[in-house]
């Protein structure tokens, strides 16, 4: 995947983008109570705020967390798919609450329930979603729309 720093700024925005846009789809649906057309635009009010939102916490604070807490996890000749299951469930465990906390506390009417009571139940109705979009729809579109980007040439088949 990413290799350098410009790879890793592309990756992350790429599924900023895609996850975001989704939860804020989901989010917007349960509100009006249903999935209707008009929610795919009306997600793109909210995204121009969420969406930086979610690179500046992924790229400066999650990230470490993230990568320290799957060396903790991971062992020598785990399979490569278990060490990317572990690190996407990580990333929506850590991301989901704090990307809840942020849209409740800019579009949520906390001020009756109280604002811990509507984080939680925003991030309890997110996670689950966050995680199978992540695990079986985002992060494989998302990893496949970098590889297309970011091609790597084989040059030890080359002839010479």
């Amino acid at each position: 995947m990413p290799e350098n720093k410009l790879e890793n700024f592309v990756f992350t925005v790429i599924m900023a983008f895609l996850m975001v846009y989704a939860l804020i789809c989901y989010n917007i649906a349960l509100n009006i109570g249903g999935m209707q057309d008009a929610v795919f635009l009306m997600a793109f009010g909210e995204l121009r705020i969420m969406w930086p939102v979610a690179i500046v916490l992924e790229l400066f604070v999650m990230e470490r967390l993230v990568m320290a807490l799957t060396q903790r996890v991971i062992t020598d000749g785990m399979p490569f798919i278990m060490i990317l299951l572990i690190r996407c469930s990580l990333t929506v465990c850590l991301m989901c609450p704090a990307m809840s906390f942020v849209a409740t506390l800019l579009f949520k009417d906390y001020h009756e329930a109280g604002l811990v009571g509507v984080w939680l139940q925003t991030a309890a109705l997110n996670f689950p979603t966050a995680l199978c979009w992540q695990i079986f729809f985002i992060g494989p579109a998302g990893r496949g729309i970098f590889r297309i980007l970011f091609r790597k040439k084989n040059t030890q088949n080359i002839p010479l």
